[in-house]
């Protein structure tokens, strides 16, 4: 008789080959049970090995499902090799079963409850009024004082970063950013012919003798920054620093832009730079990292100035988050649940840091200790290239320096995400250290 071990390995195999699909629903536990001769207690444990992997969903009352994996294959450009361990250390989300549940009882709430007709017509500009309270009153809870008419739904923090773009930027404005930044707003600025202007970085923060400078030289409109858990050096800026970079705003009448996106795991933190300069800054959060990344709901605070402008450039593009969407979010602000999910990732993140540190002690790794990833820096002998190559063979995905850098030389590094199964870290992150070892210098 074979162990749970042994079957869960060979179903483990079907569904990495694809003999298994994304959403095949997998036999009963008394059918698996059946179908190998073992008591439906080994058949029990099977399966709880399967989700221990990350290859199986269970949902209640429906049976258990072969999970989507599609972003964490192997990229088709190298084939598997034979230390293959398939883990995706770019993604920086970790998954929960337990969303899945909560998705279902909200959508239980609203067919009991409210007026489902309303959430099927065009939302207004922004989002519905009584969604931006809640959204107001929730981000009041963070210490950031906003009306609720300078709130706007968005669809994620990428959508509100284009939303900013259009509203209080033009073609040709220079955009201070860090020399390491997020590579969607890189994305972006290139989309609305922005011109970014790097500022260097050190282990704490910007560079700020060097944008004022900057500001000196040239005719800055607006800094892009992440204050809080910086993606991907992780830092959080202080104080004094935020103060400071306050002043250079007000003292070049710069527009800033507050991406917050990972700010809930750093928390408590110092104030944000919306509640400093309120005036003129614009800041941008989101369900995606805390809750759900498919949510796409975002929350965006504009400057009393500018709350207008949002309105029409919303109006114009006809984006808001779908009243469904919006009705399950605000709910869930306001009943505790992003509370308690919030929470929940932070105690993820610290026990995912945590194995991160113990399989790559001797490495100079650059982290928040409650983040969703780290940064390593590599020898700069060391082509960035070959370490991805070579870690794609062997299954694993890691975002390199050129994705985030603003400077035509690229330090050198890679950012190492924690958003895999915790099952998955530890041989993952071996084969960071193994590919290391592998890529030889020059």
């Amino acid at each position: 008789m074979q162990s749970y071990a042994d079957i869960a390995a060979q179903v483990a195999a079907q569904i990495r080959a694809g003999r298994l699909a994304p959403g095949d629903r997998l036999p009963t536990h008394r059918a698996l049970a059946a179908e190998w001769g073992v008591a439906i207690a080994t058949a029990t444990r099977v399966f709880a090995e399967l989700k221990r992997l990350g290859l199986v969903v269970g949902e209640p009352g429906r049976g258990s499902f072969v999970r989507d994996r599609s972003i964490r294959l192997v990229p088709p450009e190298y084939g598997p090799g034979p230390d293959t361990v398939y883990a995706d250390l770019s993604v920086t989300q970790p998954l929960s079963p337990r969303r899945a549940e909560l998705l279902r009882t909200a959508l239980r709430d609203l067919a009991c409850a409210g007026d489902l007709d309303a959430l099927l017509r065009q939302q207004p500009p922004g989002g519905r009024p009584a969604d931006r309270a809640v959204a107001a009153e929730f981000l009041g809870s963070r210490g950031i004082d906003a009306e609720a008419d300078r709130v706007f739904l968005t669809a994620g923090v990428q959508h509100g970063l284009d939303l900013v773009a259009r509203a209080a930027l033009s073609p040709g404005d220079v955009v201070a950013v860090d020399a390491l930044t997020y590579p969607g707003f890189k994305m972006l600025a290139h989309a609305h012919r922005l011109h970014l202007a790097p500022i260097p970085v050190g282990p704490d923060g910007p560079d700020l003798d060097a944008m004022e400078e900057l500001c000196l030289r040239r005719r800055v409109r607006a800094v892009y920054t992440m204050p809080t858990l910086h993606n991907p050096l992780g830092w959080v800026l202080g104080e004094q620093a935020r103060d400071r970079l306050v002043r250079i705003a007000r003292a070049n009448d710069l527009i800033l832009i507050e991406d917050a996106a990972y700010a809930f795991l750093a928390e408590p933190a110092p104030a944000p730079l919306v509640s400093r300069a309120p005036e003129r800054t614009y800041r941008l959060s989101s369900l995606s990292k805390s809750v759900a990344a498919g949510l796409r709901f975002g929350l965006l605070v504009t400057p009393p100035s500018g709350r207008a402008t949002m309105k029409h450039t919303l109006r114009v593009h006809m984006a808001s988050p779908p009243g469904l969407v919006a009705a399950v979010a605000a709910g869930w602000l306001a009943d505790g649940t992003v509370d308690a999910l919030e929470d929940a990732a932070r105690r993820s993140a610290e026990e995912r840091q945590r194995v991160l540190r113990a399989e790559l002690h001797d490495m100079d790794l650059i982290a928040h200790p409650r983040s969703y990833f780290a940064w390593l820096p590599i020898d700069p002998q060391q082509r960035m290239d070959r370490v991805a190559a070579e870690l794609s063979r062997r299954g694993v995905r890691i975002c390199t320096a050129e994705m985030f850098a603003t400077t035509p030389h690229v330090r050198h590094g890679v950012r190492i995400a924690v958003g895999s199964p915790l099952a998955e870290l530890p041989a993952a992150l071996a084969a960071v250290r193994d590919a290391l070892d592998a890529v030889p210098l020059g």
